[in-house]
């Protein structure tokens, strides 16, 4: 599987608002599947948006290790993860590790 299917796994997402002193309140975000991918904060577009950056840099640390996240479903076929990663503003060496693997199937 390359890593471009692998950015398009849809992982169970966990979502809570907790409240921290009364009348405070967090959103705590996370993909249980993917150990330690989780995030929070008091917008709950922002802790979605540095959720999603985590589980992309996760998995791309991952492959680029040699490894496999883990895989409980099939991929997304109408997933776009270098729309996702150019969105999301991550590194040029994750947009062009995925940007390289689009190229190659092309040829």
């Amino acid at each position: 599987m390359d890593l471009r299917a692998l950015l398009s796994i849809p992982y169970l997402l966990e979502a809570e608002a907790v409240e921290t002193e009364p009348g405070e309140w967090l959103v705590r975000c996370a993909y249980p599947e993917l150990p330690g991918c989780a995030a929070e904060g008091v917008v709950v577009e922002d802790v979605l948006k540095d959720l999603e950056r985590q589980r992309i840099e996760m998995i791309v640390r991952l492959v680029e290790a040699g490894k496999l996240p883990p895989i409980p479903r099939r991929p997304l076929a109408s997933s776009d993860p270098l729309w996702t990663a150019r969105d999301l503003g991550l590194s040029d060496r994750v947009t062009a590790l995925l940007d390289a693997r689009t190229t190659q199937k092309r040829t």
